[in-house]
């Protein structure tokens, strides 16, 4: 299947520092889950080993009917639904119930959302009482240019107020990276500087996003694909060059518990 940019493959090679970056969570996720957990937006599966051996049940949400098949395949021990988010919806298209999860993992979904509140809402509705949302997002600070995959994204207090209208605590931290992923992002940030120098009329921030998806998306590959040959740090990084920060407005991603 083809992937985006967006999506972000194990196994394109260009895509590695972000794939590791995304991957981190997941890691940080299963030292913390347990019972029965929800993924909202779960993808072509980049967390499932981690999740499923961390979980008692897992179950895994994602509007993609292909990938929820195969999913639903690979792993006959857990539950996947194909649906469209939010509210959230079981197989048999009613309302997943109230109090039904110990914790959801929603990791790099919201900024893809059109109805931010009613996503918050739903993932409070079904966790059980004392139930943990792990949530990540994009730093809109750190962001090189406009994405048009994305509806929107979030500064940290911003994102911190939105879960705070449902969840009475929010614990808030970050994911940032150690110098080699830093210069990463600096070679990075010179490299969009220099093909969106084109861009005189500001189009990026002007036409509608779904004009700009395909076009970001071949520039953003041939990005990639040119900071691989640089000086090889984009094959180097791993997943172990991100940290878990306690300063989330100057990390690349926010990463937010929310206690119900």
């Amino acid at each position: 299947m083809y992937k985006t940019t967006e999506i972000t493959s194990a196994e394109i090679a260009s895509d590695n520092p972000v794939h590791q970056r995304l991957l981190f969570p997941y890691v940080e996720a299963a030292s913390i889950v347990s019972g029965k957990v929800l993924e909202i937006g779960c993808g072509w599966g980049r967390g499932l080993d981690l999740l499923t051996k961390a979980a008692d049940h897992y179950t895994g949400i994602d509007k993609n009917n292909d990938l929820i098949s195969a999913l639903g395949a690979a792993y006959p021990q857990s539950t996947f639904i194909a649906a469209n988010i939010p509210p959230l919806m079981g197989a048999n298209g009613a309302p997943i119930p109230d109090n039904t999860f110990d914790y959801i993992v929603t990791f790099q979904v919201i900024e893809h959302i059109e109805n931010d509140d009613l996503f918050i809402r739903e993932a409070h509705r079904v966790l059980k009482p004392g139930g943990k949302l792990l949530l990540t997002t994009v730093n809109k600070t750190f962001s090189l240019t406009r994405n048009p995959w994305h509806v929107r994204e979030y500064y940290a207090d911003g994102l911190r107020n939105l879960m705070g209208k449902y969840f009475p605590n929010v614990d808030t931290k970050g994911v940032h990276g150690n110098g080699k992923v830093m210069t990463y992002y600096e070679q990075n940030k010179e490299s969009v500087k220099k093909l969106t120098r084109f861009d005189i009329f500001n189009l990026q921030y002007r036409l509608p996003r779904r004009l700009l998806q395909v076009p970001y998306d071949l520039m953003n590959r041939l990005n990639r694909n040119r900071l691989l040959k640089a000086d090889g740090i984009a094959a180097e990084i791993d997943y172990t060059d991100y940290l878990v920060s306690n300063d989330p407005a100057g990390s690349l991603d926010f990463f937010y518990i929310a206690t119900k």
